[in-house]
């Protein structure tokens, strides 16, 4: 059974974890009017991977004889400008994500808590990555500009991601 900051702290990661689903949805739909078929198909792949991780914590917390409890989830924007502002809008999100998810890990330290920090380790590895994708996306659209042919070749390589479910997800 979890501690009851540990159990709280959790749920409202599952919160946040849905919202960065919800945003991410939205900059799908966004994209997807505005004709960059690719970035649509990379916001998609990003919404099914925060879902998981909702998921993952959700299972977690049942796992540890807990309750989950969910909140309300905000209403993300409905415009994001052009593609590099949307790539700095991810990567601060994404930045906020991992402050969260390091306080986590900070809160099951304190608390004494050894598998929610063997559990939050996961979470720790995978913000590094997110940062890391999301940088590189904004220096190739510094690179490439925001017209034209580099583009378009950006937005058909955003197109070829996938959404593969890690091994073991329930």
């Amino acid at each position: 059974m979890l501690k009851s900051k540990v159990e709280k702290a959790l749920n409202e990661q599952i919160n946040k974890e849905m919202y960065s689903a919800f945003l991410y949805m939205g900059m799908s739909a966004y994209t997807d009017s505005k004709g960059w078929p690719g970035f649509a198909n990379w916001f998609m792949v990003q919404y099914q991977e925060e879902m998981e991780h909702a998921m993952k914590l959700y299972h977690y917390i049942q796992d540890q004889g807990s309750r989950v409890i969910l909140e309300a989830i905000d209403k993300p924007p409905a415009e994001f400008g052009t593609p590099l502002e949307m790539f700095k809008q991810t990567l601060a999100h994404e930045q906020l994500v991992t402050r969260s998810i390091n306080d986590l890990m900070d809160l099951s330290v304190q608390e004494k808590d050894h598998a929610t920090q063997i559990f939050l380790q996961w979470f720790v590895t995978e913000q590094v990555e997110e940062e890391n994708n999301d940088q590189t996306i904004i220096d190739q659209l510094k690179f490439v500009g925001p017209d034209g042919n580099g583009l378009f070749m950006l937005d058909r390589e955003l197109g070829t991601r996938m959404y593969t479910p890690p091994a073991g997800t329930e």
